[in-house]
């Protein structure tokens, strides 16, 4: 990522906005983005006419959205709606504005699956991995993690820190969706999905839309909250182990310790800096995997990291202080990268995390991306 290194501190987050997370059947993906995009708005105290860039995510048309906001951009791209897309979009919209291709792009992220019933794997979705058992995301994610136990003594109990330090943080959240107490014992008591993993290791389902606005550094300046700059970011695809032919189950280590170490060197910071980090947890092993790839602890190490809450807020490493999308909410990404910006920002209210300046989000899947964002 050398080549990318002059883009270092160049772009910022300007805006977030967020709907209400749950079941809307009553709305559709347009009407969800359009709440979240005037939210926005709203934060920075941008005029929408001055948008002129457009990205979507998991919306079925980027014209219509267009047509819906009243925006005719001059640069405009679609992500398909996989869970690894938050990430690229970012890098993307962070690229296009570095090279002058727009001056305010909008990227917006809705999802309807919890009042249309969307499954996610099951008889919903069934191909070529059915042959082998594997009819979900969970299934591949179950197995990655037997596979951690057996190899570094990895148990349920060390894996449950993690879902247990994500709620804490949605009771801290007025917002996020799951606020109901939960402790180790009662991650050990919910039942199995696809054997290690269980009902609390599952990431939430739900309605909304995210939308974060992108400028240059220097247009950041005139506007109404204190600009996050995207200081630095790496990734990696990992499509040869993508299919069950050649899965190895690795949790994509290499490639997310490869990004990694881009960002951390494009930033200019080491992993000591990092004051909270936003990983991806469809599955709460891959938050393990995370941790691991990222550097924060050995390979086989993540276990004894989490233990004793090292992942809440007061802990080593506050992760995912949202909520995440354990007890937030599942917006595949792109919800995580919103709080960063609000951490940086210092509205998190009992949540905070301290005198917080660098963010790292992370998403260990087949298209891994790592961005460190860091406070102006």
């Amino acid at each position: 990522m050398a080549e990318f290194h002059n883009l270092r501190d160049r772009v910022a987050v300007v805006g977030v906005g967020t709907t209400a997370y749950g079941s809307f059947p009553e709305t559709d993906e347009y009407g969800l983005a359009a709440e979240a995009f005037r939210n926005a708005l709203d934060d920075c105290g941008l005029d929408k006419s001055k948008v002129d860039g457009l990205l979507t995510c998991r919306i079925p048309s980027y014209s219509r959205v267009g047509e819906t906001l009243g925006l005719d951009p001059r640069w405009t791209i679609t992500l398909p709606g996989h869970g690894r897309m938050s990430g690229i979009g970012v890098i993307e919209a962070t690229i296009a504005l570095a090279t002058g291709q727009a001056n305010y792009i909008a990227l917006l992220y809705a999802n309807i699956g919890r009042s249309r019933r969307v499954f996610y794997g099951g008889d919903e979705s069934p191909g070529y991995w059915d042959p082998w058992g594997f009819t979900s995301p969970g299934a591949a994610h179950a197995l990655m993690f037997r596979r951690h136990m057996e190899l570094y003594g990895t148990t349920t109990r060390q894996l449950a820190e993690v879902s247990v330090a994500f709620r804490h943080h949605a009771q801290l959240h007025p917002d996020a969706v799951m606020k109901a107490p939960m402790t180790i014992d009662d991650h050990e008591a919910s039942r199995f999905i696809v054997a290690p993993l269980r009902l609390l290791d599952y990431c939430l389902i739900n309605d909304g839309a995210v939308c974060l606005i992108l400028t240059t550094r220097e247009r950041a300046a005139n506007l109404a909250k204190p600009p996050v700059l995207v200081s630095g970011f790496g990734g990696r695809e990992a499509y040869r182990t993508a299919s069950i032919e050649n899965f190895e189950f690795d949790s994509w280590h290499g490639q997310v310790s490869a990004s990694a170490n881009d960002a951390f060197a494009m930033a200019g910071v080491d992993r000591e800096d990092v004051d909270a980090l936003m990983c991806y947890d469809n599955f709460s092993p891959t938050v393990l995997f995370g941790l691991e790839g990222l550097g924060f602890c050995e390979r086989g190490g993540a276990g004894s990291f989490v233990e004793g809450g090292a992942l809440k807020v007061g802990g080593r490493l506050p992760t995912n202080t949202d909520g995440g999308h354990l007890s937030n909410s599942y917006m595949q990404g792109w919800a995580l990268n919103v709080e960063a910006v609000r951490q940086l920002r210092g509205e998190c209210g009992a949540r905070q995390v301290p005198d917080c300046e660098i963010v790292t989000y992370a998403q260990a899947t087949p298209c891994t991306r790592v961005i460190v964002y860091a406070r102006a």
